[in-house]
């Protein structure tokens, strides 16, 4: 997302197996579909703005027997159909409720789980989890109360449909989780700096650092260009250096090599803000209005999300800001144009799409609650990212009054619900024994 750069503590697949494959293989080969696995990763939090939001290669496992191309194809298959079969099984079993509680992620003070947020999140089976703010609790007291707040998430059929657990944890200025057993991170721009080979083995120890405390998916990275003319005038990201650095070419790299340290350590990521928050003065966090009038369709900022995707990133963050070259009608996070058209269908991605903060944001405050999060499932989106728990039931009443009148929207739902199943799946929370 974009950094809620509120300066104290205010924060904020179905990833295609075959689109997925190389981001998460190492993810499929730790934990398969056989049982719920111990869910993944803690966040170092930032030190003073909070960043509302704004990647995952797998490490190398080693080579089974060799074996014909023909015996190879079946066993493909087999998983593929037992895959499928899997997320059918529990979405087949699910009600209205709670395919809309699929598909929002609610916010939950890292520093202080407070019950009246839980209750509400549990009351609306809402389906993930971000832990907002700041803490420096360390990684074993964040695993207690992840611990404590995961054995509410719903069950279909007897069986958990585990929650996706995530924060900001990016470096620098943006990193929510710190304290005892998590890493001080550096900043985008300093990680930029190092080799790529470097960067990921730092990210794989941040992300076991992550999956110590309980959680399983990253914010990050940010795959945002920021040209060097423009720099810290660019509040969302180049004010607090979250970015990798000034190119295409060493955003692009570098923000693979983080993503594919977390995946070779089995923690989903996130990259964010697409089309791209480079090219902005204002933070859509913090300002309406918020504009890009450079970034094109075939913009080369778009490069680092083009190579993430071709990678298998199993999300992608949409951002806040109008981008008037591509859809000057909407915010992005509206937009058909840029998450259809431009997201899923130019770039080819087939994971899970989350937006921005569409809670506290002051680009989105002039829709209410329940406009934001049907806008954005009807125009592709898949999770609607709040840190304002108080919004969710607006938004859960809206998306469940949309689905029952719109046999094409509840159509859209049932899609993005698989498409959550499937990275869920990924990460070991769906029981598919």
């Amino acid at each position: 997302m974009s950094i809620r750069v509120r300066q104290q503590s205010r924060s904020r697949r179905r990833t295609a197996a075959r689109g997925a494959v190389p981001l998460i293989a190492l993810a499929l080969a730790v934990t398969g579909c056989g049982g719920t696995a111990t869910p993944g990763a803690t966040a170092d939090s930032p030190r003073s703005p909070v960043v509302s939001h704004s990647g995952r290669e797998p490490g190398l496992t080693s080579a089974p027997p060799s074996r014909t191309s023909a015996d190879a194809a079946p066993a493909t298959t087999s998983a593929s159909v037992s895959a499928a079969t899997c997320t059918d099984r529990y979405l087949s079993g699910m009600t209205t409720a709670q395919r809309a509680g699929q598909l929002i992620m609610g916010g939950v003070s890292a520093a202080h789980p407070d019950q009246a947020q839980l209750r509400v999140l549990r009351d609306n089976h809402v389906g993930s989890v971000m832990l907002t703010g700041r803490s420096t609790a360390g990684t074993a007291a964040t695993r207690k109360a992840v611990d404590g707040f995961r054995g509410q998430a719903d069950r279909v059929g007897g069986r958990q449909v585990g929650l996706l657990v995530s924060t900001d944890q990016e470096g620098g200025r943006v990193q929510v989780l710190n304290g005892p057993g998590f890493s001080a991170m550096p900043s985008g721009l300093t990680q930029g700096s190092w080799s790529t080979a470097t960067l990921r083995a730092r990210a794989a120890g941040w992300a076991k650092e992550l999956k110590a405390a309980g959680l399983n998916l990253n914010l990050a990275p940010v795959a945002d260009v920021v040209p060097t003319a423009l720099g810290a005038r660019n509040v969302p990201i180049g004010s607090f250096q979250r970015e990798y650095g000034h190119t295409p070419a060493t955003v692009t790299s570098h923000a693979g090599a983080f993503a594919a340290g977390f995946a070779q350590s089995g923690v989903l990521t996130t990259y964010k803000h697409f089309p791209g928050l480079g090219q902005v003065i204002g933070n859509t966090d913090t300002t309406a209005n918020v504009v890009d009038s450079v970034t094109t369709a075939s913009s080369s900022t778009l490069a680092p999300f083009r190579a993430g995707i071709q990678a298998g990133a199993p999300f992608v963050m949409i951002s806040s800001a109008t981008y008037t070259k591509i859809d000057p009608k909407h915010l992005a996070a509206f937009s058909p144009t840029v998450i259809d058209h431009l997201l899923r269908g130019q770039f080819g991605f087939k994971g899970v799409v989350i937006s921005d903060d569409l809670g506290n944001a002051v680009a989105v405050r002039s829709f209410t609650p329940a406009q934001r999060a049907v806008d954005f499932v009807a125009a592709g989106g898949d999770v609607v990212l709040t840190v304002q728990p108080n919004t969710v039931p607006a938004m859960a009443r809206a998306l469940q009054a949309r689905m029952g009148k719109d046999a094409s929207f509840r159509a859209k739902v049932d899609a993005s619900v698989r498409r959550i199943l499937d990275a869920k799946r990924t990460a070991g929370l769906l029981n598919c024994g």
